[in-house]
């Protein structure tokens, strides 16, 4: 028999897209057991009452508060309030295959992993979008996350969403609610250290939709940066290379900068890296148009800067509350 599945949803001013969202969940060609746990945080637009609508039309949807509105809380919530023996992360302005579930739940059995997850597709609309899912599917703006660039099947650090046996969740004690960001990077180095396994897929393909503003890039990968040092805090010895190259950018660049005022031959660093960011950013937007092509380098450098910067000025009061020795 197939396994009970329940979808939890964080949900946050999703007005736009959160019918959507669900109509995809309940369209899944699962042949088991499916339910939806929806967990409404504060929102400020007509989310409830979509919601409401969603859960009266069909049985399989539920709603729970989650006053807080922090997204730790909210899959803690959903998660509580679930039922099933498989438990699938699904954010409510995600675009998921019709085969989602089905793909991941026998990807769990076939490998034995406890969580598994695929590739954050970004597809953008505008020029600016397009070329910030140009930057976030390429080495040149993320780094080698599989779940950005794609890849061979097979265990990895962390994965996009997740699908979860509701097992591990329970011998980790779900999420963090201490991390208000990066709590899925931070769940899934504890399954591991607990000896569970976490696998990447190639045939899970979520849509992701870009921030539309670089204000709003910048504000997010600023935010990913300061609390991937808090990981870095609770997590000893996770901060690898692909972490530390924006601070390390960020300190050599502002390093050099300042002595070029003094020794101009230093200048040469800030042109340097430059001039990569906007032949890279020409190289890997190949194929796409003009307009959006002469953004990418922006977007790189704003991603590299912002999560940087974030690292870098990350306070220490956000592992206030971690256990002694984090």
């Amino acid at each position: 028999m197939s396994p009970r599945v329940s979808v939890v949803m964080p949900v946050l001013n999703e007005e736009r897209h959160l019918a959507d969202s669900v109509r995809m969940v309940l369209g899944q060609d699962w042949p088991g057991e499916l339910e939806i746990v929806l967990a409404l945080g504060p929102s400020h637009d007509r989310t409830d009452a979509v919601a409401a609508d969603l859960a009266a039309a069909d049985p399989r949807v539920r709603t729970v508060p989650n006053p807080s509105g922090r997204t730790p809380d909210a899959l803690n919530a959903a998660i509580g309030a679930s039922t099933g023996d498989i438990v699938a992360r699904v954010d409510a302005h995600a675009e998921i295959p019709v085969d989602y579930l089905s793909r991941a739940v026998a990807a769990l059995e076939e490998t034995g992993a406890d969580n598994v997850g695929g590739i954050m597709d970004a597809v953008g609309v505008s020029p600016l979008e397009r070329a910030i899912a140009c930057a976030m599917k390429s080495p040149l703006g993320v780094g080698g996350a599989r779940f950005h660039t794609g890849g061979g099947a097979g265990e990895a650090d962390t994965v996009y969403l997740g699908v979860f046996r509701r097992s591990a969740l329970e011998r980790v004690g779900g999420y963090d609610p201490h991390f208000e960001r990066a709590q899925d990077w931070e769940m899934n180095h504890r399954i591991r250290e607990s000896g569970g396994r976490v696998w990447f897929t190639p045939d899970l393909v979520v849509t992701y939709r870009p921030r539309s503003t670089l204000g709003r890039l910048a504000d997010q990968y600023f935010n990913y940066g300061r609390w991937r040092r808090v990981v870095a805090r609770r997590h000893p010895g996770t901060a690898n290379a692909r972490y530390l190259a924006p601070p390390t950018m960020v300190v050599g660049t502002l390093a050099a900068t300042a002595l070029g005022l003094a020794w101009r031959p230093a200048l040469l660093v800030p042109a340097g890296y430059a001039a990569a960011v906007t032949a890279g950013g020409w190289l890997i937007s190949k194929g796409e148009d003009p307009a959006v092509r002469v953004r990418v380098p922006a977007a790189i450098a704003t991603m590299h800067w912002s999560w940087g910067v974030g690292f870098l000025t990350s306070p220490s009061h956000l592992s206030q509350g971690l256990p002694d020795g984090a």
